[in-house]
């Protein structure tokens, strides 16, 4: 038997015992040694999350290494080898995944939403989704899909080095999309109310912080917004403070429709685009950039806590949620 987190009601995390999976045929055993706990898993502790199943176990930033592999798995996976996962599925059949675009596939389930997720001791995967991360710690492993949103976004804005780009929002993701922009050339404006998280988008080398809850005069006219945040006021402000051409990508889910401004998206002419997850040239992308070794990855970690520690750290997340990049749960 293996230990797993399952989130049972809101605000309630327990520990429960299921059998250890084993890699069938396509598959890959994966053992888990840190998973961490997203924005997502959050609000499905808070019981905010409409799309999680019920009693659903949480997880889907994966650090793990091969424990085993199944017939039919190439060569190049074997175990030993440290991993992380894709944790989106695709139908193969919509009209996403016929335009290559599979991850934002109609049918998608991601792991510890709509099905049951990673935080566990064992996980048996099909191979596709099991991504090589040689050269990276494991725990390192853990931060990659949550950095590969963000560069997902950075991709759909087509930023390249004459762009000025506003970060709505430096948690993970919007730091994803403020260390994307800055690998292409790009001048950042890194916008949030924690000044904690200005300071760590200004030592990424943003160009200028700007704290929202203050004015927006004296600070240059980003031709790209990068929402991250997901509340009506940043998405408003997006609009507002988007150049006359610009474009502006979606990234943040808000918790109830948003009146925008859409005299000025139509005055303005602006391009208005989605961002869902990441593919898996994003998670190549951060890969490489990880090895690169000049990220403080340490400083995107806020806590690391054993499988039974979740619970008052969850707690600890709600109470103060502006301070909390990521909370890592440690399984090996």
């Amino acid at each position: 038997m293996m230990k797993a987190l399952q989130i049972p009601f809101p605000h309630q995390v327990r520990l429960i015992e299921l059998p250890v999976p084993t890699a069938g045929p396509g598959e890959v055993l994966l053992e888990l040694h840190y998973v961490g706990f997203c924005g997502s898993d959050l609000n499905t502790w808070r019981g905010r999350n409409a799309m999680a199943k019920p009693a659903v176990i949480p997880g889907h930033e994966t650090g793990a290494v091969i424990a085993a592999i199944g017939s039919g798995v190439p060569a190049h996976l074997r175990p030993g080898q440290v991993v992380t996962a894709n944790p989106y599925t695709n139908c193969g059949h919509c009209a996403a995944c016929r335009a290559g675009r599979y991850n934002a596939c109609e049918h998608n389930e991601t792991l510890g939403v709509q099905r049951d997720g990673a935080m566990r001791e064992y996980l048996a995967l099909p191979w596709q989704k099991v991504i090589p991360a040689e050269g990276i710690s494991i725990r390192d492993a853990a931060l990659i899909e949550p950095i590969s949103v963000g560069f997902h976004a950075v991709d759909r804005a087509d930023v390249g080095d004459n762009d000025t780009v506003l970060v709505l929002g430096c948690g993970m993701v919007g730091l994803g999309a403020v260390v994307r922009c800055l690998r292409r050339g790009a001048t950042v404006i890194a916008a949030d109310v924690d000044p904690g998280k200005l300071a760590l988008a200004s030592e990424l080398g943003a160009a200028f912080t700007y704290n929202t809850q203050d004015g927006w005069e004296g600070l240059p006219t980003p031709n790209v917004v990068i929402e991250a945040v997901g509340s009506s006021q940043t998405y408003r402000l997006a609009i507002e403070v988007a150049a006359f051409c610009g474009r502006v990508v979606c990234i943040g889910y808000a918790k109830s429709d948003v009146a925008l401004p859409t005299g000025l998206i139509v005055k303005k002419e602006l391009a208005v685009l989605g961002s869902r997850n990441a593919t898996p040239s994003d998670f190549t992308a951060v890969i490489r950039c990880f090895k690169e070794g000049d990220l403080p990855l340490d400083r995107f970690i806020s806590d690391i806590v054993k499988p039974d520690e979740a619970q008052a750290a969850l707690e600890r997340w709600d109470a103060d949620p502006g301070k909390v990049y990521r909370i890592l749960t440690q399984w090996k």
